[in-house]
């Protein structure tokens, strides 16, 4: 039984898509490794728990369906604020989010990294 839970999985990871612009935040990586750790021995894995298991795969399915966006249909894509879902897609963006840090930074911070880094590369050489 363990078999069948372990392709399961396996066939729910390859389904599962991967956003590149959401580098160590993506979902799909994270449901990968955690896969990978559950199941270290591959289809010889013993569970401990069968029915967890299975809640929790049936939890995922019906998130990688989209079951309740589905169930529960909205009238318009968009927030309260009007936001559109690619607008928040562009703006959770990991390259956006960085971007966003840094102008968070004071001035006297981004000047001591500035010279911090200098310092560092000319005591290197």
């Amino acid at each position: 039984m363990a078999a069948t839970r372990y392709r399961r999985f396996l066939k729910l990871c390859e389904e599962w898509p991967v956003e590149e612009t959401k580098r160590n935040r993506d979902l799909g990586v994270f449901l990968r490794q955690r896969v990978a750790q559950a199941f270290r021995e591959g289809e010889n894995t013993q569970i401990a728990d069968p029915e967890t298991c299975d809640q929790m795969y049936e939890s995922l399915v019906r998130i990688h369906t989209n079951y309740y966006k589905n169930k529960y249909p909205r009238l318009k894509d968009t927030s309260f604020t009007g936001v559109t879902v690619e607008d928040c897609r562009m703006i959770l963006a990991t390259d956006v989010l960085k971007q966003m840090e840094d102008m968070k930074k004071g001035t006297w911070r981004k000047l001591r990294e500035k010279f911090s880094a200098k310092k560092t590369e000319e005591d290197s050489k």
